[in-house]
């Protein structure tokens, strides 16, 4: 007779396992510790086989019924139901393996540690946040051009136009992994270009004109915040680094005493040095007293971590700057760059030296940390002793 679902719910354990049967092969087995499990038998080739239908009370009575008819669908055209599942598993496993997720996670592990933590932070949200909701559980070679351009689409509609420009040049960094590893057939997102407007790239705003430099140095001095921003506020224009590199220096990169602060440049991987100034050294001791004895020169609410990357631009727009028209932490090296070329009339090449970028020589040197160095420590202090007399209001003309 058919099993009920009273049968089944009141079957109890006992010495030895049994098995109550149902219809066509379907039996629930009940262990010697309660456990309930669904069970179809049948022959294939000769022999018997069984196969597992799940667990009572999760598949109930009328679910492992409906599970049983589809292996017995299969055996009536001449298929083995154990083979096909564990076919079925394994093409599971190798589509979950190749993924866009698992691609895209694999290329990230590859190329990551080659670039600058933020860089890579970036990255990785936006593939969890813009694509891997949408295309993350697709086999990577089942995925089409139109089903990438849905994904930019959308990032576009909220108004990001060159994050969607970023997610393109990433899906297709995935793309072109999974070409190069077995994994698809070809980079689909090339069929995309020239589908996004194009984005309007905006510099950083800065201030450079010395009047108005004059008034932001003042006003940074003015600061009332925490002593650790009121002291990066002032050291930013002095030293006009990257705001990364500035947030996350570590008092094991600086000698006061020969006024050096060497690191390593997080675009280039380079080697950095950087002349400090009188007036600099000056900040840096009186700070060296509040957090010398921690890792960071600038440590934020856990002073095991860094200033948080939000803090100076945040800061700037306590005191009525917009960041967005005005100035914000990358400015000042804009503003060191246009006044130190424009009024102090410095070489470029040793301003661009001091701005940590790729200058390539006569002699193909893409960059040297030391080169101009006598230059660049005159330049330093002679920076830092302009920007007191703005301060002070002296005439600004050109030198």
């Amino acid at each position: 007779m058919a099993l009920t679902d009273i049968a089944v719910r009141n079957a109890k354990s006992r010495d030895k396992l049994y098995r109550l049967f149902d219809e066509r092969g379907m039996y629930l087995e009940v262990s010697t510790t309660g456990g309930k499990w669904w069970r179809l038998k049948y022959r294939f080739g000769g022999k018997e086989k069984r196969l597992s239908l799940g667990v009572y009370p999760d598949v109930s009575l009328k679910d492992a019924r409906d599970h049983r008819d589809d292996p017995r669908k299969l055996l009536a055209k001449g298929i083995d139901p154990s083979i096909e599942r564990k076919v079925q598993k394994a093409a599971t496993v190798e589509r979950a393996a190749n993924s866009f997720e698992a691609v895209a996670r694999e290329w990230y592990a590859r190329q990551a540690p080659g670039w600058a933590p933020s860089h890579a932070e970036k990255i990785m949200g936006r593939l969890e946040k813009d694509v891997f909701p949408w295309l993350g559980g697709r086999a990577i070679a089942e995925i089409k051009a139109p089903e990438v351009l849905t994904v930019l689409r959308r990032v576009e509609a909220r108004g990001a136009l060159d994050t969607a420009h970023r997610v393109h040049q990433n899906c297709g960094q995935v793309f072109r992994y999974a070409v190069a590893t077995g994994r698809a057939e070809r980079d689909v997102s090339a069929d995309l270009r020239g589908a996004l407007p194009p984005a309007r790239h905006t510099h950083f705003p800065s201030v450079t004109e010395p009047a108005e430099v004059a008034g932001l140095l003042r006003a940074l001095d003015g600061f009332q915040g925490t002593f650790v921003v009121q002291c990066a506020l002032r050291l930013a224009p002095l030293l006009f680094v990257r705001p990364g590199e500035l947030r996350t220096a570590q008092w094991t990169q600086f000698d006061l005493d020969k006024a050096q602060w060497r690191y390593t440049v997080s675009k280039t991987k380079t080697e950095h040095l950087v002349p400090l100034a009188t007036q600099t050294v000056v900040i840096l001791r009186d700070l060296h007293a509040l957090t010398g004895q921690r890792k960071y020169v600038f440590p934020g609410r856990d002073v095991k971590k860094p200033m948080s990357g939000a803090a100076i631009n945040a800061a700037l727009r306590r005191m009525g700057f917009d960041t967005k028209e005005e100035i914000t932490g990358h400015g000042f090296r804009a503003m060191a760059r246009t006044i130190l070329h424009e009024h102090l009339r410095f070489p470029s090449e040793v301003i661009e030296h001091q701005l940590a970028h790729r200058v390539p020589d006569a002699l193909g040197t893409a960059y040297n940390r030391t080169k101009f160095i006598d230059d660049r420590i005159a330049m330093m202090q002679q920076w830092a002793d302009y920007l007191d007399k703005l301060k002070a209001g002296a005439n600004t003309n050109p030198v």
